[in-house]
């Protein structure tokens, strides 16, 4: 059983910025950040591996985010620049178990998740 802890969400005018954190009580093939916004599926934010730190965005945050890891730490982190009203969402990093030669960018893809973080981005 994998646990994971994000912590760093907060309430931040638009053009801001905020960094996320998940703690993983233990590393899997790879970390990925999601969010949900009300009235939404959850949908695929970002991706990193913790072996060589390869990552992964989604289009709607490309250049804006950052995903990155500490590998001794067993943390995973989320640079948000450039932050917009349509970011406000819920954000949850999960744990992806598993070798695998593609990004996994589905819910299904992952077996842990952490409760989720709250993130609220002001006009």
């Amino acid at each position: 059983q994998v646990q994971l802890v994000e912590s760093g969400g907060g309430l931040v005018q638009a053009g801001g910025s905020l960094r996320l954190s998940c703690a993983a009580s233990e590393r899997t093939f790879s970390m990925g950040w999601f969010r949900q916004a009300p009235g939404k599926e959850r949908e695929f934010v970002a991706a990193i591996r913790w072996s060589g730190g390869t990552t992964y965005y989604a289009d709607s945050v490309k250049g804006r985010f950052t995903i990155s890891r500490d590998n001794a730490k067993s943390m995973v982190y989320l640079q948000m620049n450039s932050l917009k009203p349509e970011d406000t969402a819920v954000y949850y990093c999960g744990a992806s178990i598993g070798y695998r030669t593609y990004w996994p960018i589905g819910q299904a893809e992952y077996r842990y998740w952490g409760q989720g973080t709250q993130v609220t981005v002001s006009s």
